[in-house]
């Protein structure tokens, strides 16, 4: 029997530059990938959009269900189509719609926003029609009665024009109840682009001032979404408090604080089915809250795989980004003193050229402590989650975070820095909440190796106690970092936005 839908279901459109499987570059496509699936589980109608990139074609079966539309983009028509796949998510009442923005000439590249050279210099142009046509899906949606579309949620600076767009065509074609949502991911990243490229976004040059696009001079398409959008969500709690402040909130503190009452912070689920110790297929034994000892052939599977010796000592993780926001810079300053220790280190990334260079001259001078692999492997990041000890995450900020969500999972106890969704999502080993089987990691708060060396130390202390430290890989493994939480949350937020619609209207009539 189908599952029966509920009479208080949405029309959910969700735009964003990557979600997986289709296109990722980082956390942000995991969250676009997953949270739609999660929506259309309980019952709602969810289509995501996204751009029809190189090999978002391959492996799955998109059709064409639009006619070639034009949008001018500096005096320049651009064609582009719309084309859609449906899938099947099991316990959902109706398939879930995604659709890929075809325009070859933009998006049948290599890379998603860059290449070896760097960010593409036609990257204000591609996210101007991406938007554009994002429109123009909701338009092609809304022309079923039942379809029109409820809320449109949008995800970083690449979509952020689409609330502008929405704002500029209200009166023109009637915006009805439609709300909308733009969730930051990293307000670090903006999209700015110059100010003489303004034209090419095609709206009234009345938008290029202080209150609207202008940003110092140049147009900054984050500024536009936060100002336009009806509420702003950001991915944890702490880092929605954070970005008010002039350390995090990258010259937007300003505009946030400005709309203070509509700002939100939702920490980010993970998929817990592909993260899961007791049946990832990547992993060489499966273990669990109540059976640990696959674990310890997972760390000596690792150990192998990254030329360490098979010896029962802390083994060390960094996994991620290898960049100074990550603060791995600080982790390679507490290396000297962490060798000397009884311990192993496992390093799995890329990124800064520098960083990469600095590991891996780490690993030359001390191969039995040091493990490198410098690059990413979805298979050999499950291996390193299930066969690590300690996760090392001492990012100077983090909107979020992922791999700390991963280890918790894995019973691999995180060792972080006190900021943004390391913060909310880590239970900080004390003597009160040790006590009270609650803890699940380590956390320091100044940026400063001084700092990091020291809760590295503790954890390697606590370590060493294997009652103490079993009791904080269960209490980690038994936390709920499922979707469920966070899509009731959106959900809620959802509802709360077109409830104000609603009374909008009621004081209207």
């Amino acid at each position: 029997m189908p599952p029966i839908a509920s009479p208080n279901s949405l029309n959910i459109l969700i735009a964003a530059s990557e979600a997986v499987p289709y296109a990722k570059t980082g956390g942000l496509a995991d969250v676009a990938g997953a949270l739609p699936v999660e929506l259309a589980k309980l019952g709602h109608r969810v289509t995501l959009v996204l751009p029809g990139y190189q090999g978002i074609w391959l492996g799955h079966r998109f059709c064409h269900i639009s006619k070639p539309f034009r949008i001018s983009i500096g005096g320049m028509p651009i064609e582009a189509s719309l084309e859609e796949e449906l899938v099947t998510v099991a316990g959902a009442c109706h398939p879930m719609r995604v659709l890929a923005v075809r325009c070859d000439s933009f998006f049948d590249r290599p890379g998603l926003y860059q290449d070896r050279d760097g960010d593409y210099p036609d990257n204000l142009d591609r996210f101007v029609l991406f938007s554009r046509a994002v429109i123009e899906a909701i338009d092609l949606l809304s022309a079923r009665p039942d379809e029109v579309v409820d809320i449109l949620h949008l995800h970083d600076w690449q979509t952020a024009l689409c609330a502008v767009y929405l704002n500029a065509l209200a009166q023109e074609r009637g915006r009805g109840h439609l709300k909308t949502l733009l969730t930051l991911h990293n307000i670090g990243y903006q999209g700015i682009f110059p100010g003489a490229q303004f034209s090419k976004t095609g709206l009234n040059p009345g938008l290029f001032t202080p209150n609207a696009l202008e940003f110092y001079g140049s147009v900054n398409c984050l500024k536009g979404g936060i100002l336009f959008s009806d509420a702003v969500s950001t991915v944890s709690e702490t880092y929605a408090k954070e970005i008010l402040t002039a350390e995090f909130g990258c010259g937007l503190e300003g505009v946030l604080a400005s709309r203070r009452g509509t700002v939100q912070g939702i920490t980010n689920g993970i998929d817990c089915a592909a993260w899961n110790p007791e049946e990832d297929p990547y992993l060489p034994a499966h273990f669990g809250v109540g059976d640990l000892y696959g674990k310890r052939v997972c760390k000596q599977a690792v150990q192998r795989q990254l030329g360490l010796p098979n010896r029962d000592v802390p083994l060390l993780a960094v996994i991620g980004r290898l960049t100074p926001q990550k603060g791995f810079d600080l982790f390679l300053e507490v290396i000297a003193e962490l060798v000397v220790l009884d311990v192993q280190i496992a390093v799995l990334g890329t990124g800064d050229q520098n960083l990469e260079r600095e590991f891996l001259l780490a690993k030359s001078r001390h191969p039995n402590k040091v493990g490198v692999a410098i690059g990413f492997s979805e298979e050999l990041a499950h291996r390193i989650e299930a066969g690590a000890d300690m996760l090392v995450m001492p990012s100077r900020y983090e909107p979020c975070g992922l791999s700390q969500l991963y280890s918790l999972r894995y019973g691999t106890v995180p060792i972080v820095r006190r900021t943004g969704g390391l913060a909310d999502t880590i239970v900080p080993f004390k003597p009160v909440t040790a006590q009270a089987g609650v803890a699940t990691g380590f956390h320091f708060i100044d940026p400063s190796h001084e700092a990091l060396l020291t809760s590295i130390l503790l954890a390697i202390q606590v370590y060493g106690d294997r009652t103490q430290w079993e009791r904080l890989m269960r209490a980690g493994m038994s936390t709920d970092v499922s979707w469920t939480r966070a899509t009731k949350q959106y959900i809620q937020l959802y509802e709360s936005l077109l409830k104000g619609s609603e009374e909008d209207r009621a004081i209207e009539y």
